[in-house]
Parts: structure tokens; sequence; C-alpha cells
């Protein structure tokens, strides 16, 4: 459907193009008056204009301009019933499409309409297209312009359709799920469901039953049959975030479902089969977790079929702005206010800090900045002091001469105030403070409990 504005002094081809262009799917404004036209043109956008050549004492060739000044790929038809080479020349010359003359065939005029906005559409996706593919900054909603973020970009596009599970490595906070919706949305699944299951925030007594289900009765508080995460991802992708916080008695169960492509229920005898494309995550060394007897191999050799790592935001610093205006649109438009842009000094900032949090940080930043300011450009007023703080210069550190420093004490602190940190840029929510420190859910709780925050 497109939006189209008719130009004529006569009301009755005026409304007699209206019905027309309405019946074929379009929007479609009608006016007789040259002020009016114009004005129009200023308030609002035409893929199409169709205006007589001329209206009452004067000139269609004014609203061939104004509408070629205000969107230059807006298309124009002219119609005269006083049809001259001269005049044909000089709109053409003028920048508009064709050419009609009165009276005119209606199937003439249907494919003159077509043929315009066709050609319209074509320009705007060729133009897509080169930008795409000269300047990619996106793939789904994985947005970078570093040479890493490309080559991942690249590599999510060759594997998205096979059939192999994969791997997704990177820090916390880095956008491992992201990557793994953007595999699942381009690709033959994204018809089916998406879910998605952070294995580190699950008590380790419940893990088994969320994902593969129980029957009626396998314990205490099962009254019914419950299908599990795999059964719920059938024909579609399951995530599997933070792989390496699942125990190894369940590492075993999960082998067994990968190769058989098969769930038993808790409880239950029989095997059900699922169609389910597994993506995994971890801020772990898996490898080393195999070393070290902690993560089974044959089970690490099943997901690592297809490896996909993505770099901590510190060694991509050219996303850092684009990112960040990416988060500032997205916050701007959730919140009802215009995208009006960082000041110098503000991105100069964000480009500067290290963001241990990574791309997650970089969002919470972001989000806070555009909740505390109420009009302009963001300015460095509505940055966490974290930001704007530079790195201390050595000689700030406690000197080691004289009476020595509590070692111990200045490391707890300094934990201490990370964990408080986390928890601001969470939001209070434990479980994505314990991804930004890259912490175990468990191992976070603990330390809340040793410093005693809340």
């Amino acid at each position: 459907m497109s939006r189209i504005l008719i130009i004529d002094d006569e009301r009755s081809m005026v409304d007699f193009l209206l019905i027309l262009l309405k019946k074929a799917g379009h929007t479609a404004q009608g006016v007789t008056e040259m002020d009016e036209a114009l004005r129009l043109i200023d308030e609002q956008a035409y893929e199409l204009v169709i205006t007589d050549l001329r209206i009452r004492d004067r000139s269609g060739l004014d609203v061939l301009r104004r509408a070629k000044e205000k969107d230059p790929s807006c298309e124009v038809i002219m119609i005269t019933a006083y049809a001259t080479a001269e005049n044909a020349v000089e709109a053409m010359k003028l920048g508009a499409y064709d050419y009609i003359t009165k009276p005119f065939n209606v199937e003439e005029f249907r494919a003159l309409v077509d043929k315009a906005l066709e050609k319209r559409f074509l320009r705007e996706e060729n133009a897509t297209l080169r930008e795409r593919l000269g300047a990619r900054e996106a793939y789904g909603e994985v947005v970078g312009k570093s040479e890493s973020m490309r080559k991942i970009f690249d590599l999510v596009d060759r594997i998205k359709d096979a059939r192999a599970n994969v791997l997704v490595t990177g820090e916390s906070g880095t956008g491992k799920e992201i990557v793994a919706r953007a595999l699942h949305q381009h690709s033959g699944r994204r018809g089916g469901p998406f879910v998605a299951v952070n294995c580190g925030a699950l008590p380790e007594n419940l893990i088994e039953s969320e994902l593969f289900g129980y029957r009626k009765g396998a314990f205490t508080g099962a009254t019914a049959d419950r299908a599990g995460l795999f059964e719920a991802a059938d024909r579609g992708t399951l995530f599997l975030d933070e792989l390496g916080e699942v125990p190894q008695p369940l590492q075993v169960k999960l082998l067994r479902v990968l190769q058989e492509r098969t769930v038993r229920r808790v409880g239950g005898t029989q095997d059900i089969a699922v169609d389910v494309r597994i993506v995994a995550a971890t801020n772990r060394d898996l490898a080393e977790e195999v070393r070290e007897g902690r993560f089974r191999e044959d089970l690490y050799f099943r997901l690592n079929v297809l490896h996909v790592h993505i770099p901590p935001l510190r060694e991509r610093r050219a996303d850092i702005l684009v990112l960040a205006h990416h988060f500032l649109r997205k916050h701007c438009r959730e919140m009802g206010r215009a995208d009006e842009g960082f000041t110098e000094a503000c991105a100069e900032h964000l480009e500067a800090y290290a963001y241990p949090g990574n791309v997650r940080e970089l969002e919470n930043i972001v989000e806070r900045a555009v909740a505390l300011t109420s009009n302009g450009p963001i300015d460095v007023e509505s940055l966490p002091p974290n930001v704007l703080d530079r790195p201390a210069p050595t000689g700030a550190l406690p000197a080691l001469d004289g009476g020595g420093v509590n070692l111990e004490h200045l490391i707890e602190g300094l934990e201490r105030d990370y964990l408080a940190r986390a928890l601001e840029l969470s939001g209070g929510s434990k479980t994505k403070a314990a991804e930004l420190l890259g912490m175990s859910f468990r191992s976070f709780r603990y330390k809340l409990d040793k410093y005693g925050l809340k």
C-alpha cells in the first residue's frame, strides 16, 4: 500500500482518481488548489504524486519541483489535456516519471501508476542491499561494525540452516543469547519456538525435570504430567545458557538426548522423539573444564560442532558507539522521547570506558542516561560515576613501604564494590548481576551473604 497525492483543478477528476486508487489498495488524498497541494507535500510523505500540468492559472511543474526537493525518491506523474513536446521534455528534465494526456485509458493509467511505484520500490531495495553489502552493521539484533563482528555475521549466515549443534562462547554480557536468537530467526526453524533456559539459575534438583519434564507422581509436588523444555522446543531451537553450570550427573542424560534425539520424562519409561536444534552458551573455558574433569569430554564434542566466539567489547572498540546509538534509538522509542544523540564529550567517555559487563553493561548505561535526560542530547551528567572515572594512577594506590598494607582487606573491599555495582547495573536482578561478573548464581549469592549485601 502506497501513499499517493492527486492534484487537479477539476473536482470530478480528483474524485474519479481517488476511487480508482483506493480500489487498488493505496492510501490517496486529492486536492484542487495549488497552495493546499504544496502544504501537504511539505507536511507529509508520499511515494507518488499525480498532478495536472495546469492548475487554474499556475504550473504543475511547481508541484513537481517541490515534491522532488522534499523527497528525491518521490515519483511524479504529470497529467494534461494540452500536451506538447516542450512540456514533456521540461517535466522529464525536472524528474517526472512519465506524462499522460487526457482523456486516458483507465488500464493504461493503472499500469503507469504500478510501474512508477515499482521503480521507487526497486530503487529503495537496491539502496538497502548496497548498504548491507558495503557496511553491514547488524545481523538481526546482533550489532557491530568491527572486523570481528562482520566475521560473526558471515559465520552465522553460513551455519544458520545447519542441523549441527552450536556452541557460543564469550564473556558474560557479550550477547550470546542475541546470537542464538539470530541463528534461529534466520534459519528454516524460525516458524518453530525459540526456548531459552539459564542452567545456572536453576537449582540442581530442578534442572532435570525442567529440561526433560516429568510424570505424575514422579516426586512430591508432581501432581500431573508435564512436558519439559526439550519438548516445548520441538521443531525449533533450545538455547542452553550457562551450560558449564550443568552438574555432571545431568551431563550424562543430556548427552543421551543429543545422541538419540529422544527424551524420557522424570519418572517415565517411554522415550519421546524431539526435533530440536541445540545452541549452547557459556562464559567458561569448556576445554579447560574438560581437562580438569568438571565437564564431560564426549558432551563437549557433541555440543562444539559449530563454534561462535564473541570477543569482549573492550577488544572491539569500533562497536561501542554503533551499539550505543542502537540502544539509544531503542530506549528513546520505548520511553516516547526524541533521539537527539550524544554530545561529543559523552561519546568520548563512552568510547574510553572498559565495560567489564560488556554489551549488557553498555545498554544499562544508555537506558539509565535516557531516563535521566529530559530533553536534548545525552550528556556526561547522565552517565554513571564509574564511566566518568579514569583509571587511578599507580601513585594513588596505598604504598607498600612503611607500615605496609592489608592486601586481603583491599581485595575484599574491591570485591564488595563490584558486587554492589553489578546489582545496581542489573536493576537488582541477582541472576543478571552474576552474569555481569562471570560468576555462577550460587557463588554470587554466597558473596552477597558474605558481605551483607541485599
